[in-house]
């Protein structure tokens, strides 16, 4: 007696696999262009943004509003020079790039275009000879987490706080404000006479100049490659504008443990938006 499910078999067995291949080439081609032009992920592994910035932010890095650049790229390809549809960030604008010589990501704060002036005097940002406005908002208070010690820049003393059996960290915070309105916070934690005093130096043309905003631990554009910073960046090594954050965690989640990705989530910081 034949086999009746012989010639279903034989059908599935004959079936074509062009079509999945297709699909999954597709497939790969979209997240491509997804991942190249429109969003790409990042995450926060230092605490030189705080308090805008907490390590274990996970965000989008919006990659169209400075056009593109072969840093633009998963593994910089297509690889070519310059930058096509290229507009200027706006200073303020938090930008992820990439540190010239090293295929590493970095994001900073963006204070100096092109033909900018920047200086700091005793702590305060000066741009094309003006100083920016500054004002204290008291302490801001970081929690203690796995991924967030109560790290402190040479020579300030850490002080932690304990309220409500949860022990976090105190940091002076300053709002910064420019003249076009836009503002954000900074943290100044002691009078450095390295990063506290620098310039007035003259931004190159295709280059940018970026601090971190936590102003005394950040090796930012006030330190040469040789000091372990990065110096004036050049506008090609940008590779899009940070957005929005879309997950946060305390470091104390395992891989292997599932349910540990929900209790170090940090929800307060979802959606956490880093537009100034």
């Amino acid at each position: 007696m034949a086999d009746p499910t012989a010639p279903a078999a034989e059908t599935a067995a004959r079936r074509p696999i062009g079509p999945r291949i297709r699909f999954y080439l597709l497939l790969a081609l979209g997240a491509w262009l997804l991942r190249s032009l429109v969003v790409a992920p990042f995450s926060i592994p230092s605490g030189s943004m705080l308090p805008t910035m907490a390590i274990g932010d996970y965000l989008f890095v919006a990659k169209w509003p400075y056009g593109y650049s072969r840093f633009s790229f998963p593994f910089q390809f297509p690889s070519f020079k310059g930058r096509v549809f290229a507009r200027l960030p706006q200073r303020g604008d938090i930008v992820v790039f990439k540190k010239p010589g090293e295929n590493v990501d970095w994001v900073k704060r963006l204070v100096g275009l092109p033909g900018d002036t920047i200086a700091v005097e005793d702590g305060r940002l000066v741009i094309n000879g003006r100083p920016v406005m500054r004002s204290g908002e008291g302490v801001i208070d970081i929690a203690v987490t796995p991924n967030s010690p109560c790290r402190v820049a040479p020579g300030a003393t850490a002080r932690p706080v304990v309220a409500d059996g949860r022990t976090s960290c105190r940091y002076p915070v300053f709002r910064e404000r420019l003249a076009n309105g836009l503002s954000w916070r900074v943290i100044d934690q002691v009078d450095n006479p390295r990063g506290d005093f620098f310039g007035p130096v003259r931004v190159p043309a295709g280059h940018v100049f970026l601090m971190g905003d936590n102003r005394d631990d950040s090796l930012d554009s006030r330190y040469s490659p040789a000091e372990g910073g990065i110096g004036f960046v050049p506008v090609d090594h940008l590779v899009g504008r940070a957005s929005f954050a879309f997950w946060s965690t305390d470091g104390s989640a395992r891989y292997w443990q599932p349910w540990t990705w929900l209790t170090a989530l940090r929800p307060e910081r979802i959606g956490e938006d880093y537009r100034p």
